[in-house]
C-alpha cells in the first residue's frame, strides 16, 4: 500500500499521464534475490493495482535472458525508445534516493529520467548532496509549486559535471510508514487466517500470497 500512497502522491502532484510499475527481474543491490519468483511478483503487482486509474504494469525490468542483473540506467534507455515522445520521471522513496550512488552509472539517471522522491518517516530530505553520485551537484531551489495543490512539491536543480540540468521533484510531506520487511511479517502472520490486521497489502494480493503459499 505504500508504493500505491507514493504513485498516487506523484501522480496528482505532476499530473502524470501514466504511472508504470515494474518488478524487477533481478535486483542488482538484493544479491540473495526476492523471496517470491518474477512471475509471481509480476500476478501480484497486477492485482495490487487494479482498479486504480492510469496505472499500469510493465515488463520493462523482467529477468534478462542471459541472467545478469536488471540496470535501472538499462531500462529507462529501453523505455524511451518505446516511448520516444513521452517525458519519462523514476519515482522512488527516499530510501532508495539513499542508496543512489551505488546504482549502476548512477550518475546518468537524474538526467535520463527526472527524479521524483516521496519522503518517509524520519528521513530527511532537507540534507540531500551526500545522497548523491559523484560528480551530481544541487542548485537552490526553484520556482514553490502553487499552493492549492494536493501535494506540495520541492524543485531543485541538479548539475552534471558535464554542465548539464535536470530537475529534481520532492515531495517531502508525503509519510507512508510501511516498510518490506512489515508488510512480510504481517503476510507470515495472518497467512493461515483472513487478512486481518492493518492494511498493508491489497486483499487480492494477500489471498495471493496465501493460495500460493509465498513467504513462508
Amino acid at each position: 500500500m505504500g508504493h500505491i500512497g507514493i504513485a498516487r502522491a506523484a501522480q496528482r502532484a505532476l499530473q502524470l499521464d501514466t504511472v508504470l510499475f515494474a518488478p524487477v527481474g533481478i535486483q542488482p543491490l538484493k544479491p540473495h534475490g526476492s523471496s517470491a519468483g518474477y512471475q509471481d511478483r509480476v500476478a501480484m503487482t497486477k492485482l495490487a493495482i487494479e482498479g486504480e486509474p492510469n496505472f499500469v504494469l510493465s515488463l520493462a525490468d523482467a529477468p534478462n535472458p542471459n541472467g545478469t542483473p536488471n540496470y535501472t540506467i538499462d531500462t529507462l534507455v529501453e523505455l524511451k525508445q518505446q516511448f520516444p515522445a513521452a517525458r519519462l520521471f523514476t519515482l522512488m522513496g527516499a530510501d532508495s534516493l539513499l542508496s543512489l550512488p551505488h546504482w549502476h552509472r548512477a550518475a546518468e539517471v537524474p538526467f535520463l529520467a527526472p527524479l521524483i522522491v516521496a519522503s518517509r518517516p524520519g528521513e530527511r530530505l532537507e540534507d540531500l548532496a551526500a545522497t548523491l553520485p559523484a560528480g551530481v551537484t544541487i542548485q537552490a531551489d526553484g520556482p514553490p509549486s502553487p499552493g492549492e495543490l494536493e501535494y506540495p512539491i520541492r524543485v531543485l536543480t541538479l548539475r552534471s559535471g558535464a554542465g548539464d540540468s535536470t530537475p529534481l521533484y520532492l515531495l517531502p510531506w508525503l509519510a507512508i510508514e510501511i516498510s518490506a520487511s512489515e508488510v512480510r511479517h504481517h503476510v507470515r502472520a495472518t497467512l493461515d487466517r483472513s487478512c486481518e490486521g492493518p492494511e498493508l497489502v491489497p486483499e487480492a494480493v494477500c489471498a495471493y500470497i496465501s493460495a500460493h503459499d509465498l513467504y513462508r
